[in-house]
């Protein structure tokens, strides 16, 4: 199934649609068209929870259905609406999956989707500017933020001991961090 081309912003009722990138398609399962999902989502199965999807895959998206899915082994995978065979599941490999940011349930309190950081202002304790805060990335131990400023840093997410505070109303997150390092 090829891959149709969308305008790069829908907007609905004059206000721009927030899209999440929640997993991309990372392999082949199969013969009759199911694809193995690589989920951002934690746990990785809830990936299965937000639909529909849109895939994304050179600057061309398109809508997709989950019509099964299910775990398998250490990944997800999910046949989707229209893919029913391994030649047409494979055009979709490397694609990513975004969910309408509405399709999400609320972060609970204190709960924050890296997404909703994106963006945000961070200082120190002390108010120096750090930057603005890149992206974030998993590793084994904990979290790491990603801050773009005058030259890079990254920072664990360690609640409590590093970041501070997050204020989302005035988009800052606060660290205690020396701005040398």
């Amino acid at each position: 199934i090829p891959l149709t081309s969308l305008t790069t912003s829908t907007v609905v009722s004059g206000q721009a649609v927030r899209r999440l990138l929640i997993g991309r398609i990372c392999g082949l399962y199969g013969v009759k068209g199911w694809v193995k999902i690589h989920s951002y989502t934690d746990p990785a199965d809830n990936i299965l929870n937000y639909t529909p999807w849109e895939m994304e895959k050179s600057g061309q998206r398109i809508a997709c259905t989950v019509v099964t899915g299910r775990v398998q082994g250490k990944g997800v995978v999910v046949q989707l609406g229209g893919i029913a065979d391994r030649e047409s599941a494979e055009r979709l490999l490397g694609a990513e999956i975004w969910v309408e940011r509405a399709r999400l349930p609320p972060p609970a309190e204190n709960e924050y989707y890296w997404a909703d950081l994106e963006g945000m202002s961070v200082v120190t304790t002390t108010g120096a500017p750090l930057g603005r805060i890149d992206h974030l990335f998993a590793t084994g131990a904990n979290d790491v933020i990603v801050v773009a400023g005058e030259r890079e840093r990254l920072i664990p997410y360690i609640r409590g001991q590093v970041v501070v505070a997050i204020d989302v109303e005035q988009r800052t997150l606060v660290v205690d961090w020396d701005p040398e390092f």
